[in-house]
């Protein structure tokens, strides 16, 4: 299966879109100097290629006083792909990348306590097969957050381990 190519107008709407998804295809049409029904068309195959998505994303202000937690990881270098699955599959991670540099997976949680956090990094993580070493760091002042790049929401209505 070919895989579309985003072109120039696609990469145009994906702009707009990421300023305000609720913008109507007939505002983005005029914006662009195009039909609403190219503009309808187009966001239709990149919602359907994967290239877009459309979410909420709630206001952290609103959610009590959830802690940030970044957890380094030195693994086993063998392991690191395995590994870096294992620890995504754990509740209460919310984003999980393979670095270059200090650590060779970082996984980033929210969690509502601080107890919750030590529990995945002791129990959840640090058993697991390929981990060498982990270190936590707690965020305690964000300067800037662009959830464009990151969403990092609570599980809503979902339970917690």
């Amino acid at each position: 299966m070919t895989r579309y190519h985003l072109d120039d107008l696609d990469h145009k709407i994906i702009d707009v879109l990421g300023k305000d998804a609720r913008v109507s295809n007939r505002k983005i049409a005029a914006s662009l100097s195009v039909t609403e029904g190219t503009i309808r068309g187009r966001i239709k195959r990149l919602q359907e290629e994967n290239y877009i998505r459309f979410t909420a994303i709630t206001n952290p202000a609103h959610l009590g006083n959830p802690r940030l937690v970044l957890i380094g990881i030195l693994a086993v270098q063998s392991s690191v792909s395995d590994l870096a699955q294992a620890v995504a599959d754990i509740d209460g991670i919310r984003a999980v990348v393979i670095t270059l540099g200090r650590f060779d997976i970082l996984a980033v949680g929210l969690f509502d306590e601080i107890e919750m956090a030590l529990e995945v990094a002791n129990n959840s993580i640090l058993p697991l097969p390929g981990v060498r070493h982990i270190e936590t760091s707690i965020v305690v002042k964000t300067l800037k957050y662009n959830s464009r790049f990151a969403k990092i929401v609570p599980n809503i209505g979902r339970k917690r381990t």
